[in-house]
C-alpha cells in the first residue's frame, strides 16, 4: 500500500485523543513511564493527576525530574502515583527527601537492554515528541537516551506532541513513525525546553579544568559529564589553541556550541562517526536548543550506543571529563550519593571511565574540588579515608583511572594500595593529610618512607 502525506494526516486524525482519554488508558497497578530530562509530557501528567481519587499504585518512571509533576503535587501520601527516577536532579533529591520519589541504580548503557529483556514492563508510556513530518515522523526531540527501547516496549504508546522542541537529528533511534504509535495527544500549551543554566564555576573549578587542559591535544575526542568544572574545560578549550577536537558524549550542554563556534569541534580525525557531534542527551538554555535544531552537525542515538563501552574503547584519543563527590585512599570513587542521600546517579561515568582505559590514548579523569564547605563555614575533606556507610560506590577502585583536584593529578592504574594512598593524599588539602596518613597507618596501606608533597 503506497503512503501520501494526506494518508498519515488521516491516520494522525484518527489517533488523536484528548489528555483525559490518554490518561483514562492508565489503570490501578500499571507501570507508565514519562520523557527523559527536559522533555516531558506535562499535558498528559496533569490529566493524569486528575484520576488521583479513581487510581491506587501507579508506578511511573522518568529519566531526570526537571519540573515538579502534578502527580506528585497531588498525591503527597503516594496512594495513588509512585514516582522513580533513573537519574536525580534537585528536584528529585527533594522528593526523596520527602519519601515521593525513589532512584533506580543503572549502569546507563545498560538501559535499552533492561527494558528489553522485559525486567522494567512498560503499560502505557507517554512520549513527548514534535510536531508530525510529511513522511509520519515525530522526533523525540532532545531526550534520545531510552525513549527508542521505551516505545518499542511499551503495550499502549502514546506520543505527546510539543511543537516546540528542537528537531535533533540522527543517529537512529532519533523518531518514531505514526504506525508505531497507539494514541496522539497535543500539548496544551506547548512548553519550550526548560533553561537549564550552566552552573557558575569556582577558582577551584577553574584549576582542576587547567591541569586537565594540560594533558589535551589536537584531534583529541571529548566527553563532558554534568556539572560546572567539565563546562569549564569547554569554556576553556573555546579560547585555547586546540584544534579539531572531536565529540562523543553522554551529554550535550552549552559549552559544546561555544567550542564548536570557536572552530575547535570539527571532528575530521574521528575514526567512528566522523564529523559529528555524538550525543544521547541535551540539557542546556536556550543557545542550546536552537543550535541543535535541524543541524546534522549533531547526531543523537540511543545510550546502549553512546555509553557502550567497547564501542567507547574503539574511539582513539578519546579524553571522558566527570565530577565526583568523594574519594577514598583506596580508590573508591563515589559520585551519585552520601551517607544514604542520593544526590544524582551512576550515568555513564563508570560506562566512560571504562571505555576511554581502553581507547587508543584514552584518558579518563574524575575531578573533584579538595573540600566542600559545610554551613558553619568549616571545611570538610572530600577525600576521606573509606567511604562511609550509605555512600555508594561509582567506580570501583580496580577501574579508576585519574584523579584530578585543585592540588594536581594522580593515575591510579597499575598502584599498589600504598602507592594509592601516597597519590591520592597528595591530592588532599593540606589541612586534612596528617589525618589521612594516620588512618592509611591504621589500614596498613602506609609506608614509613612515603612522602608527602
Amino acid at each position: 500500500m503506497a503512503f501520501s502525506p494526506g494518508t498519515y494526516m488521516e491516520e494522525y486524525k484518527n489517533k488523536l485523543i484528548s489528555p483525559e482519554k490518554a490518561a483514562g488508558l492508565v489503570k490501578s497497578g500499571d507501570w507508565v513511564q514519562y520523557g527523559e530530562f527536559v522533555c516531558q509530557p506535562k499535558t498528559c501528567d496533569a490529566a493524569l493527576a486528575k484520576r488521583k481519587d479513581e487510581l491506587k499504585d501507579v508506578k511511573i518512571r522518568l529519566v531526570t525530574m526537571t519540573w515538579v509533576p502534578e502527580v506528585c503535587k497531588v498525591d503527597p501520601e503516594r496512594k495513588s502515583f509512585i514516582m522513580n527516577d533513573w537519574h536525580f536532579s534537585g528536584v528529585s533529591r527533594k522528593f526523596q527527601e520527602a519519601d515521593l520519589c525513589n532512584y533506580i541504580p543503572i549502569t546507563y548503557h545498560e538501559g535499552p537492554t533492561i527494558y528489553d529483556r522485559g525486567y522494567t514492563p512498560v503499560d502505557v508510556s507517554f512520549q513527548p515528541v514534535t510536531g508530525m513530518d510529511k513522511n509520519g515522523f515525530f522526533n523525540i526531540s532532545t531526550s534520545n537516551s531510552l525513549s527508542a527501547c521505551v516505545s518499542r516496549n511499551s503495550k499502549i504508546r502514546v506520543v505527546e506532541v510539543n511543537t516546540s522542541l528542537p528537531v535533533c537529528l540522527g543517529g537512529y533511534g532519533e523518531s518514531i513513525h505514526i504506525s508505531d504509535v497507539d494514541f496522539i495527544v497535543e500539548s496544551s500549551d506547548n512548553p519550550p525546553p526548560m533553561n537549564i543554566p550552566e552552573l557558575i564555576p569556582t577558582q577551584v573549578d577553574r584549576k582542576i579544568a587547567e591541569l586537565i587542559l594540560e594533558d589535551m591535544r589536537n584531534g583529541d575526542c571529548i566527553q563532558l559529564g554534568i556539572g560546572g568544572m567539565p563546562n569549564v574545560v569547554g569554556s576553556l578549550i573555546a579560547g585555547s589553541d586546540l584544534k579539531d577536537l572531536g565529540v562523543h558524549t553522554e551529554m550535550l550542554v552549552d559549552s559544546f556550541v561555544d567550542m564548536y563556534e570557536a572552530g575547535k569541534l570539527t571532528g575530521k580525525y574521528k575514526n567512528i562517526n566522523p564529523g559529528k557531534m555524538v550525543y544521547t542527551f541535551a540539557m542546556g538554555t536556550e543557545k542550546l536548543y536552537n543550535f541543535l535544531d535541524n543541524n546534522p552537525a549533531c547526531a543523537s542515538f540511543p545510550v546502549d550506543y553512546t555509553n557502550d563501552p567497547y564501542l567507547i574503547s574503539l574511539i582513539n584519543n578519546m579524553v571522558c571529563i566527570n565530577n565526583a563527590i568523594e574519594i577514598d585512599l583506596f580508590g573508591q570513587v563515589a559520585s551519585e550519593a552520601s551517607i544514604g542521600r542520593q544526590i544524582s546517579g551512576t550515568g555513564g561515568q563508570l560506562d566512560f571511565i571504562l571505555g576511554s582505559f581502553d581507547s587508543k590514548n584514552g584518558r579518563g579523569y574524575v575531578a573533584l574540588s579538595s573540600t566542600i564547605q559545610k554551613k558553619d563555614g568549616s571545611l570538610e575533606s572530600r577525600v576521606v579515608p573509606g567511604l562511609s556507610p550509605g555512600t555508594i560506590v561509582t567506580v570501583p577502585r580496580s577501574i579508576a583511572f585519574t584523579i584530578v583536584t585543585e592540588y594536581g593529578k594522580f593515575n591510579l592504574k597499575g598502584k599498589s594500595t600504598w602507592e594509592r594512598a601516597e597519590g591520592i593524599i597528595n591530592l588532599a588539602h593540606p589541612d586534612f593529610r596528617d589525618s589521612l596518613i594516620a588512618e592509611a597507618q591504621e589500614f596498613k596501606i602506609w609506608r614509613r618512607s612515603n612522602k608527602i608533597v
